[in-house]
Parts: C-alpha cells; sequence; structure tokens
C-alpha cells in the first residue's frame, strides 16, 4: 500500500476530482482512478468524496493506493539486449515494437517477461508484481535504452535523480519539416487531452510543466533529423512537443500520420546517463537501429 498526497493549485480551481487525480497518476489508467473513489480511498480535507467532487485552490488530496492485483507474471526466454548489468541494476536496449510492461491485451511477450527470465525474478518490488524493475518507461514503438533496477534501494536511488532532472536521457528523432532554428527549448506542460483519453497533449488545464531541448542535427528534403534532450520525463513528451512546434515524429500514428513501411514513430532512446547507486556516474550510447538508418536512407 501507498499514500499519495497532492495539494491542489490556482491553475485546478473548479476541476472534478477524478480529472485532477488522472493527471496527476499518468501512471494509472482511468478505471483504476475511478475505483479509488469506488472504494473510498480518496480524500478531500480528510473526507470521503465522489469522484465528481469540483475541487478548490487549497484542497488538500490524499490517495490510499492499495496493493497491485497479484497476476502471474511468467518468466519468458525472449532474447534481449542487455548493455549492462551488476547486481544493483541494468541497462537493456529495448527493441521497437516490444511492450515494457504487462498490460490489458499484452500479459506475455514484454519486456519484463524477459527480464524475469534473465534475471532469476531478482528485480526491485517497488512497482509491484506487473512492473517489476521499472524505473522509467518508453513507448512500444520506441526503442533504445531503458534502465531497469534489481534491488529497492537502486530503484529508489535512481527514481530520486529522474525526480530532480539530474537523469540525462537524449533521444534520436526525424521529425517532419524543416526547423527555423537549429536548437532551442520547448517549455509548455503536458496534460491528458480532453477529447482523446489516449492522448496527451499541450494545455495549461490539469497538466504539469515539460521542458525538451532540442538540436537539428541534418536537414533534408522536407525532413530533419533531430537530437531531443528531456528535462522532465511526461508521457508522450517529445511525442508531444514536436508536434506542438509544427515538427511531428515521423511515422508517429497517433499525433501525426503513418509513414509507408515505418510501423509507429522513428523515435530512438539514445543515450542514457545516470549516477549509479555506488556513486560512481555511467554514460551509454547505443547506435541507431536498423529501421531508423533504412528511414535516413530513404529521406536522404
Amino acid at each position: 500500500m501507498r499514500i499519495l498526497e497532492f495539494s491542489v493549485d490556482t491553475l485546478n480551481e473548479g476541476v472534478r476530482a477524478d480529472r485532477f487525480l488522472s493527471l496527476c497518476c499518468e501512471d494509472m489508467t482511468r478505471s483504476a482512478v475511478q475505483k479509488l473513489f469506488e472504494s473510498g480511498n480518496v480524500l478531500v480535507n480528510s473526507k470521503a468524496v465522489s469522484k465528481n467532487q469540483r475541487l478548490k485552490t487549497g484542497d488538500f488530496i490524499s490517495v490510499t493506493v492499495p496493493e497491485p492485483e497479484v497476476l502471474d507474471v511468467k518468466p519468458q526466454n525472449i532474447p534481449i539486449d542487455i548493455v549492462y548489468q551488476d547486481d544493483e541494476l541494468l541497462v537493456v536496449n529495448k527493441p521497437k515494437g516490444m511492450v515494457v510492461h504487462p498490460a490489458p491485451g499484452n500479459f506475455d511477450g514484454t519486456l519484463v517477461n524477459a527480464l524475469m527470465y534473465h534475471c532469476n525474478g531478482k528485480l526491485s518490488g517497488i512497482n509491484g508484481v506487473i512492473r517489476p524493475g521499472i524505473v522509467h518507461r518508453i513507448d512500444k514503438n520506441t526503442s533504445g535504452l531503458l534502465m531497469v533496477a534489481k534491488t529497492d534501494h537502486a530503484h529508489n536511488f535512481l527514481s530520486q535523480q529522474i525526480k530532480e532532472h539530474s537523469f540525462k536521457r537524449e533521444y534520436m528523432a526525424v521529425c517532419v519539416g524543416r526547423f527555423k532554428e537549429p536548437l532551442g527549448t520547448i517549455d509548455a506542460p503536458i496534460g491528458r487531452s480532453k477529447s482523446d483519453r489516449k492522448k496527451m497533449c499541450v494545455t495549461y488545464q490539469n497538466s504539469r510543466e515539460a521542458v525538451t531541448h532540442y538540436k537539428v542535427i541534418e536537414e533534408y528534403d522536407g525532413y530533419s533529423l533531430v537530437r531531443f534532450s528531456l528535462e522532465t520525463g511526461r508521457t508522450h513528451q517529445i511525442r508531444v512537443h514536436s508536434k506542438y512546434i509544427g515538427h511531428p515524429i515521423l511515422g508517429d500514428d497517433v499525433y501525426y500520420k503513418p509513414f509507408k513501411g515505418l510501423e509507429g514513430q522513428c523515435l530512438h532512446a539514445k543515450l542514457l546517463g545516470f549516477v549509479h547507486p555506488n556513486g560512481t556516474y555511467m554514460e551509454f550510447d547505443s547506435e541507431l537501429p536498423d529501421y531508423f538508418l533504412k528511414v535516413l536512407k530513404r529521406i536522404r
């Protein structure tokens, strides 16, 4: 069981309690948030409230999140590219198309299933049985480096770096169009779309701070190869921010449109840098995968 606490600011004055929690708890599904209200696990100013309660500035919200339902996450002998491994953590180069952790419709064949096999089940338990070891995530159709914790100590140590924005994450992407400025910063808050719950968008209502830095590496006829650096880590952050400035990720069939011969977006988590629990700074860089190189060859 874990306790989450939030304070309502002026920007969220009048917002429904369930919408507010959906924003604050990005890792929870909408149905999971609804169940918290139904079970009386959401308190506003120490009183249980309904999901449609309108919030006021200064309201204090306490949420009791029960232990996750115990499901049988089976170890599976799925080949994975382990870049680095020790007793505390490992770094994996995730292929495009692989789901990170079990979810409705994907209870096997995920990275977690593979990790359970290759690590003999020795993964941190902070995120529960569904997401053992998972400190941060990348989308199914995003390839690249992902760091996994084996111990709870490592998990807490690494999560704190993410919270403090000292965790280094750089991505390479092919964007549509040519940029007016070769480098810049996108500082625009991200929240869930009101029209489509599966999408995120730039909005100043029910949103969280999101900052992305970019640098154009190469330009082609109608496309750009861009390096993105994350200061924050919101859901779909690079995909949403790139679309917001008019340069969506090529092939992003959620925020732009499909690209022939490419399933999902051309986005690769290339570099990962962090301080190991033993105090040593570690940095890993990965080569651009074949699908990415083929796209570059087509547009050059």
